[in-house]
């Protein structure tokens, strides 16, 4: 009886072994197959997330299309163009070398030259023409003629101004000049004189006219003939 029991016993536990054996191996196949799905899983996700990566590198790549080429074409040009031309020449007159009729002369717009006389006690004829392009007026008003560094002026000597004379081409103006009115014996010796066309003339000129003595000194109008210029006291 009693060794019926053990061998209950025996084949109860061998069954016991066998059951946990393959307890344990469906466990493994179990565990297996859960760790192979998991891989696929993640392997699955990777691979559909590859070609959005690549589309997202593409995106932030710069495009060489025709709107990035226009955005980065230079402005019209015609801003940089200049916008005024150079502006021509002053033809106010009064040494501004323009050639406008009547339009005042200056001194710079004349040409200038003296010849020493003899009548009247003997005289400077100043004698000036429009430069070559020029027509200005010589106005009715006496020249300005100075001597020396303390700038002694010549007053008139014809009682009446004359007429304004027009230079153009050949047209010359003719004004006498006597440095000496006195008989005293004094005065001073100066070689040069200045000519303006009136006080305000900015740009006076000085003329050589030999050793000369200044004293009280006169001048006459303009005039177009020579023979008009003497100045005859």
């Amino acid at each position: 009886m009693f060794g019926n029991r053990n061998r209950r016993k025996a084949l109860l536990a061998s069954a016991a072994l066998v059951g946990g054996a393959l307890l344990m191996t469906a466990c493994q196949d179990t565990d297996g197959s859960v760790d192979s799905g998991a891989a696929q899983s993640s392997s699955s996700s990777a691979d559909a997330g590859s070609p959005s990566a690549s589309e997202d590198a593409d995106s932030d790549a710069p495009s060489d299309g025709p709107s990035d080429a226009a955005s980065d074409a230079p402005a019209s040009g015609a801003s940089d163009e200049p916008t005024a031309s150079p502006s021509a020449g002053s033809s106010s007159g009064s040494g501004s070398n323009g050639s406008g009729a009547g339009q005042v002369c200056g001194a710079n717009d004349l040409s200038w030259s003296t010849r020493s006389e003899s009548q009247a006690g003997g005289y400077i004829l100043v004698m000036a023409k429009a430069k070559s392009g020029i027509t200005c007026v010589l106005p009715a008003a006496l020249p300005t003629v100075a001597f020396g560094s303390d700038g002694t002026e010549a007053g008139p000597v014809e009682q009446a101004v004359g007429q304004q004379i027009t230079l153009s081409g050949g047209t010359v103006a003719y004004a006498g000049v006597n440095p000496r009115t006195t008989n005293t014996g004094g005065g001073k010796e100066l070689d040069s004189i200045i000519l303006a066309v009136g006080n305000d003339d900015p740009d006076p000129v000085s003329l050589k006219v030999g050793t000369i003595t200044v004293d009280k000194p006169v001048v006459t109008n303009w005039h177009t003939a020579p023979k008009d210029a003497v100045p005859f006291s």
